[in-house]
């Protein structure tokens, strides 16, 4: 058993930085220093994949679109619709408000109905950063990770900044790592130093690659649990060893 943080950042090859994850059913941000986890610098956003498919359906259903199509949308279609047409925008307010900021796209779902999404494509995936807009009072991803770097002492934060990994399915919108070393940039301005972030190209799978990495160390062996230890010792020794 291992956090995913952990594993996310091992799949870049480090044991100390910051996991910022954003997955299918919560996002988490968490330091790492050593492989060790900061529990009190470990924060959850409710804001994962699944809301972000459900946020994308009811933007659609406020646009131009014929309805009866939109309501006919199962939840796989949607979430085709989210991956291969929505992205980050870098300059939301502006997108928003100017519509030449941004470019339609269409998509044919498979009853044959073309739609179309304008505003939705960048709506969609901005709650990441901006919770209020699912009712969530939640900071954004890019405030929790200045918290959790905040919480670690100063003499591990730099080896921290310079070691931010972006993993999970939602991380993998076009634009997001621009966004999220755009807003990194501007909470950290005033300490003088020049965030980048780790953006593997399959970051959706780092925990799992992170996860192979770290099971295959002799240093790891510590934390197996054999099956007859388990048995004899019940559920509880899982919290006991973990």
């Amino acid at each position: 058993v291992a956090n995913t943080g952990f594993l996310s950042l091992c799949a870049y090859g480090r044991v100390t930085g910051l996991a910022v994850e954003a997955g299918a059913g919560v996002s988490h941000v968490t330091s790492i220093c050593l492989g060790q986890t900061w529990r009190e610098a470990t924060y959850s956003l409710g804001v994962a994949g699944g809301f972000l498919s459900s946020y994308l359906h009811s933007l659609l259903m406020e646009s131009p679109n014929h309805p009866t199509a939109l309501k006919a949308l199962k939840k796989k279609t949607v979430i085709q619709l989210k991956k291969q047409c929505c992205y980050v925008s870098t300059d939301y307010e502006g997108d928003l408000h100017h519509q030449g900021y941004h470019h339609p796209a269409r998509f044919q779902v498979p009853d044959g109905h073309w739609i179309t999404l304008d505003k939705e494509r960048f709506c969609c995936p901005e709650p990441l950063f901006q919770p209020k807009l699912l009712h969530q009072s939640s900071l954004g991803l890019h405030h929790l990770a200045l918290q959790s770097l905040q919480k670690v002492p100063d003499h591990a934060r730099r080896d921290m900044v310079g070691n931010i990994a972006l993993s999970g399915g939602s991380s993998m919108f076009p634009g997001f790592p621009e966004r999220m070393c755009l807003e990194l940039n501007t909470l950290f301005h005033s300490m003088g130093c020049q965030i980048q972030v780790l953006a593997s190209p399959e970051r959706d799978i780092a925990a799992w690659v992170g996860g192979s990495m770290a099971a295959s160390l002799t240093s790891f062996q510590y934390v197996w649990m054999a099956k007859d230890q388990y048995q004899e010792h019940g559920a509880k020794y899982v919290h006991e060893i973990f």
